[in-house]
């Protein structure tokens, strides 16, 4: 089932880098932060995120990566969409190989042409599961200075556990860039995520130390209306009242963007 009101008030278009094509739905006024959506599709609870971004004075990039946008995704369209995403899709690097995914490069592309059309200090991006370390590998890009990894699920496996989809010189120039530029990355998971292991939160602060401001909500702090785990910081798990832990880390990260992009 779509809810095609989740769209209301953005545009769409279509953004060519490289092999790869998608659609970019867009929103807002100000500086530029791209949400990149979650398992299995662009959702309303995505643009719901997305909508409160805009609302603070700053222009959403929303891009189609996979799946249906606006769909209501249930149980079964959640798997396909995953095994699609882990057996198929060559744009996406689900394994501990030490590589970021391809898309990566279109999303740099996309932070570029983001800070073009929008100007201000530089650009946000929040990835979400599957999407979740993009925002760390795009730090190569110089636009990009506020990275947001909700619920990093890459690489799967035990392998790939104490890892991040990033490779060695990508995590390196993030490294250096967020010392010389004075900048931060927030990390968020709930610590019982079995797609967030432990090992993974453990080496974003032995790598990045004070500069990976981490946050790790118990599971309490979760929505149980939730169809699935506590595992969607900012979406499913999100508890939409002004006094809790999920709420207060929504406007937390809103507060970032705003202050690294100056918006």
């Amino acid at each position: 089932m779509k809810n095609r009101q989740a769209f209301a008030g953005y545009e769409a278009f279509e953004f060519t880098d490289g092999p790869w094509t998608r659609r970019v739905w867009r929103k807002g006024h100000g500086p530029a932060v791209i949400v990149m959506h979650e398992m299995p599709n662009l959702h309303p609870q995505v643009l719901r995120f997305a909508d409160r971004v805009a609302a603070q004075g700053m222009t959403v990039y929303c891009p189609s990566l996979f799946g249906e946008d606006g769909r209501i995704p249930g149980r079964l369209y959640t798997m396909g969409q995953m095994i699609a995403g882990i057996c198929i899709r060559r744009e996406f690097n689900v394994w501990a190989n030490g590589r970021s995914s391809p898309i990566v490069e279109w999303l740099r592309a996309l932070a570029r042409k983001a800070h073009a059309d929008c100007g201000g200090r530089g650009v946000g991006a929040v990835g979400m599961c599957f999407t979740g370390g993009f925002a760390l590998a795009m730090m190569t890009e110089p636009s990009v200075v506020a990275p947001v990894l909700s619920q990093p699920s890459l690489p799967l496996g035990k392998k790939g556990a104490g890892m991040i989809d990033a490779s060695p010189q990508e995590i390196a120039c993030a490294k250096r860039r967020l010392k010389e530029e004075d900048l931060t990355i927030m990390a968020l998971r709930f610590p019982s995520d079995g797609f967030v292991p432990d090992e993974r939160f453990a080496m974003l602060k032995e790598t990045f130390g004070e500069r990976c401001v981490t946050v790790e909500l118990p599971d309490a702090d979760a929505n149980t209306n939730a169809p699935i785990p506590p595992h969607s910081v900012l979406t499913w798990h999100l508890i939409d009242e002004p006094d809790s832990a999920t709420k207060q880390v929504e406007q937390d990260v809103i507060a970032f963007f705003k202050h690294r992009t100056a918006a």
